[in-house]
């Protein structure tokens, strides 16, 4: 097993405590020089916060931890490719790279609908790396959101929110 693999496992294992608690399963994990600086799971929920995001959770411990806002030589590792705010923190904390399991087609930071993190007019450019146990970190995703639309009965999408239909039958997810 590689080291982005191993602290992939770490981020799922987070992601899943998120899903048992009622949150987006989503995962994080900061890594210095091999240790772990910085962990988190979502809790926007449970936190009542909009920012308590995974990466987000993640960079506050290992900021904390560090004594310092700035991870430069740190590695963050999450279960879904960041979103913009989760994009906009790491290019502030000053991480070198980013490694992420599953795509984020809808709100993803990491090039899939924006390229926060390789935005050259940015002063900042961590490596990035998608698809590290892609599959799993899509697993939990799609397992979450099936039981949610199973327990609600609602017809929602894969993001959570909830779909409505226009006249012509095409979902609208705005």
């Amino acid at each position: 097993m590689s080291e982005d693999e191993r602290w992939m496992r770490r981020a799922l294992d987070l992601a899943a405590r998120a899903a048992r608690e009622g949150e987006v399963p989503v995962g994080a994990v900061v890594v210095r020089g091999g240790v772990e600086i910085g962990a988190g799971a979502n809790a926007p929920i449970g936190d009542a916060d909009p920012t308590a995001h995974a990466e987000i959770k993640a960079l506050r411990a290992a900021s904390r931890a560090a004594g310092n806002y700035r991870l430069p030589g740190a590695t963050l590792y999450a279960t879904m490719e960041p979103c913009v705010m989760c994009a906009g923190a790491i290019v502030h904390a000053r991480v070198g790279r980013v490694v992420y399991g599953a795509a984020d087609e809808r709100w993803g930071g990491a090039g899939s609908v924006f390229d926060v993190l390789g935005c050259a007019r940015l002063n900042h450019r961590p490596v990035v790396r998608g698809g590290v146990l892609a599959e799993e970190s899509a697993r939990l995703l799609l397992d979450f959101f099936r039981a949610r639309r199973r327990s609600s009965g609602a017809d929602a999408d894969p993001a959570g929110g909830v779909r409505q239909r226009d006249d012509r039958g095409v979902a609208d997810s705005c």
